[in-house]
């Protein structure tokens, strides 16, 4: 199958212009988007979804990209989909309760053949001028672990994949150019690998220098043999590699996980040794791997996003990737 895109090295995450635990102003969500623009040298790839914010990040980054008349085949958008903007009836909205500040909408899941069609159309409408040409299946992951039995959970998997049909009938008819999934648990990529002809693969959470388990890797060499672009994301474990105490979205202590922290205390010292960062570190890993062409990275910080295109740029001695293997830290 010959390829309709091929990625840009890095992706711009969009969640924080849908109020991701904080609320930016207009202004600043400008900013993050004019950032991005002139933080590449490439046509930039914005990574959206439904979910976030129930729209309202498809929504701002339109609205930035049209302050900034910028043409709509100046950029790509991706759009996940899977998440549909409904109207807010409670006080706040019903998907996952305190993430997302001061919507004026909540979103509802629709994973099948006409959710998924409803879900794209939706998105563009929210798009206004601009067109995600880029799509996939929002977390098809935490779709299947929602199952309440084994007929439920094949039920979702033909759901899932009936979804996959919608989109791809979009990339036949032209109206899309590449067709992806993306998850936290990889094992779905590779249930829908066997199914689909994918275009690309978003992993999270599981290709860092912390976690890189042999079944990830060997899918990674699967889906290169099909051809497959990998987009690695959530490359500091959420943070917790380059000093936060959240570890894959859930906060740790030295007490409860004194494992991952004599890891990163050995982590750390080593990149002094050797003068890194462990932010370039992280991202650098990604590029290890013959199959990872891009990284996705998320910033609330318009001088942040300009520091992330830098850490996509960076070089790593060899000799400090010898040093991680020889004291245990990474395996490969």
């Amino acid at each position: 199958m010959t390829k309709r895109y091929s990625l840009p090295k890095i992706i711009f995450g969009t969640s924080s212009l849908g109020n991701l635990f904080v609320e930016l102003d207009s202004e600043v969500k400008k900013q993050l988007v004019q950032a991005a623009i002139e933080g590449t040298n490439t046509t930039p790839l914005f990574d959206s979804a439904g979910k976030y914010g129930a729209g309202l990040a498809l929504e701002s980054l339109a609205t930035g990209l049209k302050a900034l008349n910028v043409a709509p085949d100046a950029v790509k958008i991706s759009n996940k989909l899977g998440w549909k903007r409904v109207p807010l009836t409670t006080d706040e909205p019903t998907f996952e309760p305190g993430a997302w500040i001061n919507l004026k909408h909540d979103a509802v899941q629709d994973i099948s053949y006409q959710g998924i069609l409803d879900c794209y159309q939706q998105g563009n409408d929210l798009l206004g001028d601009y067109q995600a040409k880029i799509v996939s299946i929002h977390d098809p992951d935490e779709y299947l672990a929602g199952a309440e039995d084994e007929a439920d959970l094949a039920k979702r998997k033909q759901d899932i994949l009936d979804a996959y049909k919608a989109l791809m009938e979009l990339r036949d008819a032209g109206k899309v150019e590449s067709v992806g999934v993306g998850a936290k648990d990889v094992s779905v990529i590779d249930f829908i690998s066997d199914h689909i002809q994918l275009d690309w693969a978003m992993f999270a959470c599981s290709i860092t220098p912390y976690t890189h388990s042999e079944s990830t890797l060997a899918l990674l060499k699967k889906l290169g043999k099909q051809g497959v672009e990998v987009i690695n994301s959530a490359v500091f474990n959420a943070g917790f590699l380059i000093g936060s105490d959240n570890f894959d979205y859930k906060t740790i202590s030295r007490e409860t996980h004194p494992a991952e922290f004599a890891w990163r205390d050995k982590f750390n010292a080593l990149c002094d040794e050797f003068q890194v960062k462990p932010a370039e570190v992280c991202v650098q890993f990604s590029f290890l791997f013959d199959e990872i062409v891009s990284v996705a990275l998320n910033s609330s910080s318009p001088k942040r996003v300009k520091g992330n295109v830098s850490l996509v740029e960076a070089k790593i001695p060899d000799a400090f990737w010898q040093a991680m293997k020889q004291q245990g830290l990474i395996s490969i």
